[in-house]
């Protein structure tokens, strides 16, 4: 488990990181999101041990990184993909970072074998793709078989079958109890993968919580029922907790009431339904809205002509 508490970081006058505290928990993919400037970053720095807090404090499983005993075999860390010498073959890459922290050196096949790179395992990184080189740093990161992951834009520079694997490797070692806690700006590939969000911006917690449960504060979903029985569905619903409002005179959206609840609901007074559609606003659609006012490099929504 991560927790952060208090968590601050100046650099001079420059406050990067304000006051943060939130947790990711095991057995589940964590995504962390913010705006370019928002200190995500820096607080992932601060979590591995490249940086040290201001005031405050991150730790894992309670403990600070410096702290840890064999750090790669309780935390596994991609923060920079490119952190590897380009003479040295991914093989001997890996195998000196197993030397260094007493893992075996059939570990190195193990997970190059893991993320695909045992046909290039002898060639030299330098001249791997920016794809290979992502899929060398993940191999590092979990040759210590850590119960954490921390990874900083996974899917950068994978193609479409490198991103299905990852989804899948990452989900699979979030089952098997391991706290996987990594950022991305791609909201379509969170939304498809992450269970938990924590939002920062401008160095502040915005929002955390489930993935629900954070697209819901900005936007309660919504039911879409078509029905030749609108109008009086609609009677039948209204409530002191439930909206509808009707498009049309065969369609109504419901907010207060499950689609399940209002099936059952249909269903036992005789209602006729022709849809009954769950209706929520995007992953991207929400982070655009609890970020509007912390973006750091905003740009016009108008084009000039």
């Amino acid at each position: 488990m991560i927790v952060a508490e208090h968590l601050t970081k100046r650099y001079g006058g420059k406050t990067a990181v304000a006051d943060l505290s939130f947790a990711v928990r095991p057995g589940v993919v964590t995504g962390f999101l913010g705006p370019n400037g928002a200190g995500k970053s820096t607080t992932m720095r601060m979590l591995v041990g490249l940086d040290e807090p201001t005031s405050g404090s991150i730790t894992v499983d309670g403990q600070c990184y410096w702290d840890l005993p064999d750090p790669l075999r309780h935390v596994g860390v991609l923060v920079d993909a490119k952190a590897v010498h380009p003479g040295r073959s991914a093989y001997h890459h890996l195998l000196a970072i197993a030397q260094t922290h007493r893992i075996p050196a059939a570990r190195v096949g193990e997970v190059l074998e893991m993320v695909g790179l045992s046909s290039v395992a002898r060639k030299r990184a330098g001249g791997f793709s920016l794809g290979m080189g992502q899929r060398l740093g993940i191999a590092a990161a979990l040759l210590g078989d850590p119960r954490v992951l921390v990874l900083d834009e996974p899917v950068n520079g994978l193609d479409p079958d490198g991103v299905l694997w990852i989804r899948r490797m990452l989900s699979d070692l979030a089952a098997s109890g391991r706290t996987v806690f990594l950022s991305s700006h791609l909201m379509s590939e969170l939304s498809l993968i992450a269970d938990d969000l924590v939002v920062i911006g401008q160095g502040r917690l915005l929002a955390s919580g489930s993935v629900s449960d954070v697209v819901s504060s900005v936007a309660p979903s919504t039911v879409r029922v078509v029905t030749p029985d609108a109008a009086d569905l609609a009677a039948a619903l209204q409530g002191a907790d439930v909206t509808v409002t009707s498009p049309d005179r065969e369609t109504l959206d419901v907010q207060g009431r499950s689609a399940r609840e209002i099936g059952e609901f249909a269903g036992a007074r005789g209602f006729t339904l022709h849809e009954l559609t769950t209706r929520r606003i995007s992953l991207e659609e929400a982070f655009m809205q609890i970020t509007r006012n912390a973006v750091e490099y905003g740009t016009s929504q108008e084009v000039a002509r």
